[in-house]
């Protein structure tokens, strides 16, 4: 989980980088920006319920670090 968790951090990065770039560069003239942006959301949902996964069978555990608390 070490690196899991990283290397899909960085492809959602990649893959909001290249929506961006696509936006710039077909200004609206192809789904390409569309599709990158799916592919985020996908990444993105793949990693929440992974991590949701990992804690649940103990591959991962919570620090104990409270927030918002003084």
């Amino acid at each position: 989980m070490k690196w899991v968790i990283p290397i899909l951090l960085i492809m959602i990065v990649g893959s909001l980088g290249s929506a961006l770039y696509f936006m710039m560069k077909d200004k609206g003239g192809s789904s390409r920006m569309v599709h990158s942006l799916m592919l985020r959301i996908g990444l993105s949902i793949t990693l929440f319920l992974g991590i949701w996964i990992a804690h649940y069978f103990g591959l991962i555990e919570a620090t104990g670090i409270r927030v918002g608390t003084s």
